[in-house]
């Protein structure tokens, strides 16, 4: 039986880390400006490899930007208010079809635990869950997805992948997975339909 393995951000739960400043920056624009001028993609994909934000913060040299990032934290809840609901529909018909789910998902050992607390259901529905801040690894690594298999007693070939990103899905197949890059739970579905699973 194949198996589906879920991204989560943008995938299932919506991720706007300008939320996290916008109260008290006032505007998109200069949470934007912000996020540009301390490389925030960067600095959080290192937290999704395992740092600590409040290390992140200290490199540094603005005292503005340093507490910024260093109670990030803190709002995270604010960055993920909304589920994708359209995913999580076919989520549960795949669920209730006996089709195995499981979760790789590129998030901080930091913030999971927040994410896991606006959304309950993510500690719940999947059968194994890796979260690359606790593993120290990341998606696209083959060893992440390696991890995966092992943990759910999946071989690759038994496996098909879902992620916003184009680079992780690319990872996926590389690792003998099937592989889709989503871009709408419309377009997922009828993914999983030419496969036969729904």
């Amino acid at each position: 039986m194949k198996a589906v393995i879920f991204d989560i951000g943008n995938v299932l739960i919506q991720w706007d880390p300008h939320l996290a400043w916008l109260d008290e920056m006032g505007s998109r624009e200069a949470v934007a400006e912000f996020l540009t001028r301390i490389d925030f993609p960067k600095r959080n994909l290192r937290a999704d490899g395992g740092e600590d934000f409040a290390d992140l913060a200290a490199e540094l040299e603005d005292a503005d930007d340093q507490r910024r990032l260093s109670s990030y934290v803190e709002r995270y809840a604010m960055t993920v208010p909304h589920k994708i609901e359209g995913t999580w529909r076919l989520l549960h018909r795949l669920k209730e079809q006996g089709t195995p789910v499981h979760a790789i998902t590129n998030w901080s050992a930091e913030t999971w635990p927040v994410g896991v607390g606006v959304h309950p259901e993510l500690g719940e529905v999947f059968g194994v869950t890796v979260v690359s801040g606790q593993e120290k690894l990341l998606k696209p690594q083959p060893e992440i997805f390696r991890r995966l298999c092992d943990r759910a007693d999946l071989s690759p070939q038994n496996c098909i992948f879902v992620d916003d990103s184009p680079r992780n899905v690319d990872g996926a197949r590389a690792v003998g997975m099937d592989a889709i890059h989503f871009t709408s739970p419309q377009a997922f579905e009828v993914a999983l339909t030419a496969r036969g699973l729904l």
